[in-house]
């Protein structure tokens, strides 16, 4: 019970009416709170957990927790663009939890998140408070429910924060409920209020660190990437990048996260994890899209604190601001919910007690409960979202093939990976992955398809391993057996014993030079890899690091065997197939040059210099009309001229846009806070116009189509520049990247 009792702070105004002087300082109540004999006997027990403790805490908590989930629901619950994603009458395959579950119609969708968010208000001003907390978790709930490939640690906790509110007395402080009946306003709560809300958060924390001492992570391959974000600016004074990423980002996550939960319960340490933590957290906030969940974790930092901190925090303000404030006095009353020295403790107080212990040891078991969910279970363990093993995993897909083959008429095809869904999770799922074939298969006989049959080719790399296949792409999944009870019989294995690897991996890619690229390839005896290089990449070579296996030339038609150090030229512009035919698996590498890129980035260099020549005067040679643009720059109008070079013109266009962004990454801090909230003000205001024409539509019915045209065109306006700044990062990133082999 000493963890689930994460509850020491009882309010200090009931010492007196609870304990004598003698007990006050005995070591066992400074530093948890509670005495041996509170926990001596089950009705001291029952005593303890309904313990009459200032609600003062937990309304902070219930306001602050409402307030960033009305935010959430525009945001990352996708209310301003919720149109898109359940746009009526198109072919969409979906990732249910349950297969019966099926989203409503789009008006009635927008409904249910205007009803989320009534709630989500509802719970911040604490009006209305039961009936708010059910009309947002039965909502939430159901959205959750409704999209497996959303689904991350954080919008769970978010859902369970929910249905805890929904049960707890967090109405009792700086609320209108408050306002509106005298025996709720400012009365006590008992103490397993703050006993579930405190464990949850130290569940977080204690089983993510946990999670970490997987050994990818202690050895700095999980978030390796992490290191050359700016934020870590400051630490490369002192440490290379290699240190940094080791121990700053692995070592610094895995020891907060063991301890933070520990720090933030004793007096001694608190100020310090409270740093610790709100350091975390901030950084979080910038280095993932993670919506409101660093904001959502600093608001339940103060849950640790004695719940009666906003009354003294408070107190310190001017005396005019007290009505507008939480009120600082007078003393909590009593409350029926609480079990005080008379009268003794009821059913309700006991039942609330079993709920309490029950939901604990329900939260410690959940996150290793997959011996039981085993279809659910891939190269990791369960569905994404509810185990806490946040950031453990880092995957990165090189190539996926979907091949469908008419049951009738026996036509070979391939179809676009992602068609039919909005989603990429499906690729790294067995369960979604049946979910799409399903799908795919009552889709298809639209296009002539009969009895289709689907497989799929998927090759990941988890943790910087090797790129390998992650289901058996010799199997139909459309009939493929699958339940979530029973291990994935076409799953195919993690390489684990390749991991050694890496280390060469690293050798390896530090002795090629900037323009040579390098993809690693793992595969399994029996299978082959199918490949096209395309004619940018002219000079692609495959070498065998381990196994044994057999390249066929497909145009040629001919085969070459390759040992463990061998090497051959691959043709630009073909198919090429890798066989596997050593009993065991073989490893290889692609090393490949995209050389229409290198010889662009060449005549850039040229051009940069002749540029630097005529604007400092060193280039007495008049230039071509055709380079003329390096002096005058680039005319709208010239956009499109014959006469211009066309890398001139690339390198122009590629030239101001670097320009554009290097002035963006460079503004003020006043100019990235108006374009943030110009950012979140059109997203909000989006949402907000979405759902009056929903639930117009659903009140009066649908408007004659030019007016639901104009309306939406209404609600889609945006601020120009941030729109054009947008389309240009984005064509910035595709002028710049490297394609895929």
């Amino acid at each position: 019970l000493s963890v689930h009792l994460l509850s020491k702070k009882s309010s200090k105004e009931n010492k007196q009416t609870t304990l004598a002087p003698s007990e006050q300082t005995s070591t066992m109540k400074r530093l948890f709170g509670f005495e041996k004999e509170d926990i001596s006997s089950w009705h001291r027990l029952v005593c303890l957990l309904n313990r009459p403790t200032d609600p003062a805490s937990l309304g902070i908590f219930r306001f602050l927790f409402g307030m960033l989930m009305a935010l959430d629901i525009t945001q990352e619950r996708g209310l301003s663009h919720l149109d898109y994603k359940y746009l009526d009458g198109a072919p969409v395959c979906r990732f249910p939890l349950f297969n019966f579950l099926k989203p409503l119609p789009m008006d009635w969708m927008f409904f249910v998140y205007f009803v989320m968010f009534l709630g989500a208000v509802g719970i911040m001003l604490g009006c209305f408070y039961r009936l708010a907390c059910l009309m947002f978790i039965s909502t939430y709930w159901y959205v959750f429910f409704l999209d497996k490939t959303t689904w991350n640690n954080h919008s769970y906790l978010y859902g369970l924060i929910g249905f805890q509110l929904t049960l707890m007395d967090a109405n009792r402080y700086w609320s209108l409920d408050g306002l509106r009946n005298p025996r709720k306003r400012n009365a006590h709560v008992p103490l397993w209020n703050y006993t579930l809300l405190r464990t949850q958060i130290f569940i977080v924390y204690f089983i993510a660190g946990v999670k970490k001492l997987d050994a990818d992570w202690v050895e700095g391959y999980s978030m390796k990437y992490l290191a050359h974000h700016w934020l870590f600016e400051p630490f490369k004074l002192i440490l290379p990048v290699e240190l940094i990423s080791l121990m700053v980002v692995h070592g610094g996550g895995l020891i907060l996260d063991l301890t933070a939960g520990y720090l933030l319960f004793f007096d001694a340490t608190r100020p310090v994890a409270f740093f610790f933590v709100s350091y975390f957290h901030c950084m979080n906030s910038q280095l993932f899209s993670i919506g409101m969940f660093s904001y959502t974790m600093l608001a339940t930092s103060p849950l640790f604190c004695y719940p009666d901190w906003p009354r003294r925090f408070f107190g310190h303000f001017p005396e005019f601001l007290q009505p507008i404030l939480p009120f600082v006095s007078p003393a909590p009353i009593s409350s029926s919910s609480c079990v005080y020295p008379k009268p003794p403790s009821g059913f309700k107080h006991k039942f609330r007690a079993i709920f309490t212990i029950l939901y604990i040891m329900e939260q410690f078991f959940l996150p290793y409960s997959h011996f039981i969910t085993q279809g659910y279970n891939n190269w990791t363990n369960g569905l994404y979202g509810y185990s806490w093993d946040m950031m453990v995993h880092a995957r990165s897909h090189q190539h996926v093939k979907i091949t469908y083959r008419d049951g009738v008429t026996g036509d070979v095809g391939y179809l676009n990976p992602g068609v039919f869904t909005q989603s990429r999770r499906w690729k790294d799922h067995g369960d979604m992955l049946k979910q799409y074939a399903t799908c795919l298969s009552e889709n298809l006989p639209q296009f002539n398809i009969s009895d289709p049959e689907i497989y799929f080719d998927i090759w990941v790399s988890i943790n910087d391993r090797f790129q390998q296949r992650i289901f058996d792409p010799r199997v139909d999944i459309v009939k493929a057996d699958w339940s979530p009870f029973r291990p994935n019989s076409w799953l195919m294995p993690l390489l684990v014993d390749l991991s050694p690897w890496r280390t060469k991996f690293e050798e390896i890619e530090g002795s090629l030079d900037n323009q040579t690229e390098v993809v690693f390839i793992a595969d399994f005896p029996g299978l082959y890899l199918e490949n096209y290089v395309s004619e940018d990449l002219g000079n692609t070579s495959v070498q065998v690091l381990e196994g044994l296996v057999n390249v066929e030339i497909v145009d040629e038609k001919k085969n070459y065997s390759l040992q463990p150090g061998e090497k051959m030229q691959i043709p630009a512009g073909g198919y090429h197939k890798v066989y596997t035919v050593s009993e065991g698996p073989s490893c290889y590498m692609y090393i490949y040059v995209n050389t229409t890129e290198a010889e662009l980035q060449k005549n850039f260099t040229k051009l940069s210099e002749l540029q630097e020549k005529v604007r400092n005067g060193t280039e007495t040679e008049p230039l071509p009309p055709e380079l003329q643009p390096l002096i005058t720059g680039l005319d709208d109008q010239d956009s499109d001229s014959s006469v211009i070079d066309p890398v001139v013109r690339i390198f122009l266009k590629r030239q101001k846009r670097m320009q554009e962004v290097k002035k963006r990454r460079e503004a003020s801090l006043i100019e990235r806070f108006q374009r943030f909230a110009s950012k979140k003000y059109y997203s909000i205001r989006r949402g907000f116009l979405m759902t009056a024409i929903a639930l117009r539509n659903l009140a009066v019915g649908l408007p004659p189509l030019e007016q639901l045209t104009r309306e939406v065109a209404y609600a889609n306006m945006k601020e120009p520049e941030t729109e054009t700044e947008a389309s240009q990062d984005e064509r910035l990133k595709d002028e710049v990247g490297h394609g895929e082999l």
